[in-house]
């Protein structure tokens, strides 16, 4: 019995890893922007800009939000953001672990905070966490062109190719964030950029304790 929590800034491969580990181990995953989704329903209109700052200056152009927004200031709306998620994160585990079942929950809304919060009221035998990094600018340039993912918010969002490259620098910028909060809690961190395949099996292995 065990709750895997998959974090890290957007593009990293949450939603791969969740996905392939759902498929290995045959239980369910959710991504966190369903949960965000819900709370946004369900959270008065009038706290939206305070709660979802980042959701609510976004926008449809990415053009104009990086043009308007440092990745610093963008990353600081992510982190924000996410602790509206969080009492959610933390029902989605203490449900499954209480009647005894097996999930996943990924997406950048899984912070090493709230990965913290868990553990320590959980601990670590029934809670499984793995957060995702990625560095390498040039390789991700890449990978935005080359996306496959349906609906992609970075390829249906931006016109101005200048903005991808502030895009790979905000998550750059997300990254270190991360691996800072990670090793402040001792939790894992799984580097993506140089072979993906190779990363992914290798957080794959650490999850399921291969």
């Amino acid at each position: 019995m065990a709750v895997y929590l998959i974090g890290g800034p957007p593009k990293c491969g949450k939603t791969t890893l969740a996905k392939t580990l759902s498929k290995k181990l045959l239980i369910p995953w959710i991504s966190s922007d369903t949960l965000e989704n819900i709370a946004w329903a369900y959270i008065p209109r009038e706290q939206h800009s305070t709660l979802f700052s980042h959701r609510y200056l976004r926008g449809e152009s990415n053009d104009e939000f990086y043009a308007q927004h440092t990745p610093e200031a963008i990353v600081q709306g992510y982190v924000e953001q996410s602790k509206a998620t969080y009492d959610a994160i933390s029902m989605m585990a203490e449900t499954y672990l209480t009647d005894g079942d097996d999930f996943i929950v990924e997406g950048y809304q899984v912070t090493p905070e709230i990965v913290s919060q868990i553990l320590k009221k959980f601990g670590n035998e029934h809670i499984k966490t793995a957060f995702l990094l990625k560095r390498d600018e040039e390789k991700m340039l890449q990978d935005f062109h080359k996306s496959t993912t349906p609906n992609d918010w970075i390829l249906r969002k931006t016109k101005d190719e200048a903005t991808f490259t502030k895009i790979a620098r905000m998550i750059t910028v997300y990254s270190d964030c991360i691996e800072h909060e990670a090793k402040k809690y001792d939790l894992p961190l799984f580097e993506m950029d140089a072979d993906f395949n190779i990363s992914l099996e290798k957080a794959i292995k650490h999850l399921t304790n291969a």
